[in-house]
């Protein structure tokens, strides 16, 4: 294997003989929005005896996600070992304040924070990485790329290289599982087993492309995501959930079935990492609850007179289409003359911009009153005013915490001017919505509509060569980079923001450091734009995914 030299003069593609080699090559498998709440009692039941032998023979814990807890940032610090105030993926969605449009977020949005995929690839190490959100389009790598959940479909260029998208689409009719929840009218229980069978489907399928691609191209470390066990959770939560057991039992067993599945499928995978003398790796992005109602901050903000509508506009509000050079975007109809702060785009959590003097070209806000004006939300989202009774009649509060994040992501405002001001984080059964419709800051859900949402603990297991045993370890998603790369022997670059996750192994490895030199550019901050990587119509397919799973309006 031929090794490059770099910026501290070793040869990093070797391993060097002063290096503690723990495995000779790495499998990880992401089972995205995995929850040990589900998890844990269907291995102890013995209904997934495979992830149990990771378990009983590994180290394991909760792995504690990005906050808020999305996809995007999560995996995209899980491949960075970065936070997402250095690498700039914080949503789906990036708001750009100046012009008040969105773009969405892309692989190429994170060229300044190189992966692990470069990473390794530079050093002379062969990668394979298959269906891993925020890799969409896919990027040259030392090796091959399937792209992730943002694909369009299988009708883009969603491979590197691109001669193997034939012989993938002659395998498999759609390698990038982009399928949407299908709703009929009268589909009833036959319905929801095409869906949840869909899904159960989709593992095997990331299983078996894995397999082949990584015998077709060889590898040293290999990648895949489940990415429908988050999606299974998500549509069918009320059916996970042991509080609604009695509720429908037969779509209660199909849930369930599907996570069988998933554990057969995991299976395969650990039968290839053995057959490879890999150590493996376990992860999620973030975990999964109930979700039981939709909080409006705006309605707040409007309430207590810091966000004003446009004229004409009224109570029942929404956002509005309107097309910026040449695209579609969905912008809410406030009257920037008024406006002192405006939750701009929302998901899990809410993403809380001023509308600030010197920065935008509408700002009110005067710079000397910012941080008071944070102060004042902070006080006014976590007190009184934001408690409210859920159907149990219980008083709860709305939002659990609100964050200045430069703070939560160690950085400051002055190096990384585009994070929003603050960042909303409802109580873990609620989801943050920026529409303005009425005066209604909570909606609770019946059952009925009741669905899945995302929490903060993941999971993380680990076992190979070198892993011990235990199930108390606790860490973090920009932690795992740098395991990884300290379990195959690889030195470490200096501008990770994570650590080794040292208590998962028998003897903590020699942690050697790389030197970086590269400057970090932050999106926005260049002057260059990240290329635009979809057309309209792909744009229209992404968004409606995403929308279904409640990450946008």
């Amino acid at each position: 294997m031929t090794g490059s030299k770099s910026n501290s003069g070793a040869v990093l593609g070797e391993r060097s003989a002063d290096e503690v080699l723990v495995a000779k090559r790495l499998l990880i498998i992401g089972l995205d929005g995995a929850t040990f709440t589900i998890l844990k009692p269907l291995m102890a039941a013995g209904k997934m005896p495979h992830l149990r032998s990771v378990m009983e023979s590994g180290a394991s814990g909760p792995l504690r996600s990005t906050t808020p807890a999305l996809t995007p940032a999560a995996w995209t610090t899980f491949l960075t070992g970065k936070q997402p105030g250095t690498h700039g993926i914080i949503d789906f969605e990036q708001y750009d304040s100046l012009t008040n449009t969105f773009k969405m977020n892309t692989a190429c949005c994170g060229d300044h924070s190189p992966t692990i995929w470069k990473i390794l690839g530079d050093r002379g190490l062969k990668v394979g990485s298959v269906n891993v959100p925020m890799t969409y389009p896919p990027v040259p790598v030392n090796g091959f790329m399937v792209s992730g959940f943002e694909t369009p479909g299988p009708e883009s260029d969603f491979v590197y290289p691109q001669e193997l998208r034939d012989e993938l689409l002659s395998r498999w009719a759609d390698p990038t599982c982009g399928k949407n929840w299908r709703r009929k009218t009268f589909g009833g229980l036959a319905q929801f087993r095409r869906n949840v069978d869909y899904m159960s489907q989709s593992f095997h399928q990331g299983a078996d492309m894995t397999i082949w691609l990584g015998d077709k191209h060889g590898w040293d470390v290999l990648m895949v995501v489940l990415k429908l066990v988050d999606n299974l959770q998500h549509k069918t939560w009320k059916h996970l959930d042991p509080r609604f057991a009695h509720r429908d039992k037969k779509k209660r067993e199909i849930a369930f079935a599907a996570f069988e599945a998933l554990d057969v499928a995991v299976g395969k995978l650990l039968d290839y990492a053995a057959e490879n003398e890999a150590a493996v790796m376990i992860v999620s992005d973030h975990g999964h609850g109930s979700l039981e109602g939709k909080v409006h901050p705006n309605a707040l903000l409007q309430r207590w007179g810091y966000l004003h509508s446009k004229p004409g506009t009224g109570a029942g509000a929404r956002s509005q289409n309107v097309r910026q050079a040449g695209r579609l975007e969905r912008v809410l109809p406030l009257d920037l003359s008024k406006t002192r702060a405006a939750v701009m785009h929302a998901g899990i959590g809410g993403f809380l911009y001023f509308n600030l003097k010197g920065r935008q070209p509408t700002g009110i806000v005067e710079p000397s009153d910012y941080e008071g004006l944070r102060d004042e939300l902070i006080a006014r989202f976590l007190g009184e005013e934001c408690q409210a009774r859920n159907p149990q009649g219980e008083s709860v509060s709305l939002f659990s915490e609100v964050h200045r994040p430069e703070e939560v992501y160690g950085c400051s405002r002055e190096a990384q001017p585009w994070l929003p001001d603050l960042i909303l984080i409802p109580q873990p059964s609620l989801c943050v919505v920026r529409r303005l419709r009425g005066d209604t800051v909570v909606k609770w859900f019946s059952y009925r509509r009741m669905e899945g949402t995302h929490r903060q603990d993941g999971i993380f297991l680990t076992a190979g060569p070198g892993i011990g045993h235990q199930e108390d370890v606790r860490a973090h998603i920009v932690d795992c980079a740098p395991t990884a790369l300290a379990m195959i022997g690889q030195s470490i670059p200096e501008d990770f923001e994570g650590r080794v996750i040292t208590e998962a192994f028998t003897e903590p490895p020699l942690i050697k450091t790389a030197s970086v030199t590269a400057e970090t550019v932050t999106p926005g901050l260049s002057g260059q734009p990240a290329p635009e990587a979809y057309s309209e119509d792909d744009l229209k397919k992404v968004t409606e995914r995403l929308s279904d799973l409640g990450y946008l309006e």
